[in-house]
């Protein structure tokens, strides 16, 4: 069976909202015990990451790399002003997979599922697909 589900979300200018909760949530409330969950990003500004959920300092520590990485240039010649945006969130990519057992991700002991934002504040969504029986 394949189930899709589709969430709203706000997002601040720039950072990480941790989606663990609510992905495990749509895992439970769909009634399948074994399978796939993909999470996924429809944005070309923004992402979906797997990552520590413990210290906050981890995702400062990513979001510093990828400023630094790619920060904005007056070079770019992206009509938006957002291009650094659109290479953060190409590195990091749309979407995570991960298996889930019993009705309950397989997550990692410090794992955490996190929408990347890059371009905020915006209203955006996410779709959670589930695969299993």
């Amino acid at each position: 069976m394949v189930i899709t589900v589709s969430q709203a979300l706000r997002t601040n200018p720039k950072g990480f909202t941790n989606l663990t909760a609510a992905v495990d949530a749509a895992v439970k409330a769909s009634g399948l015990h074994d399978g796939i969950c993909q999470v996924f990003c429809p944005h070309t500004t923004a992402a979906v990451t797997m990552n520590e959920n413990s210290d906050p300092d981890v995702r400062h520590d990513l979001m510093l790399g990828l400023e630094t990485a790619f920060p904005d240039q007056p070079a770019f010649t992206h009509a938006e002003g957002n291009a650094a945006a659109h290479l953060k969130a190409s590195v990091i990519g749309p979407s995570v997979s991960l298996p889930f057992r019993d009705g309950k991700l397989l997550l990692g002991v410090w794992q955490a599922i996190y929408f990347c934002e890059f371009d905020g504040p915006r209203n955006r969504r996410y779709l959670i697909t589930l695969i299993g029986d």
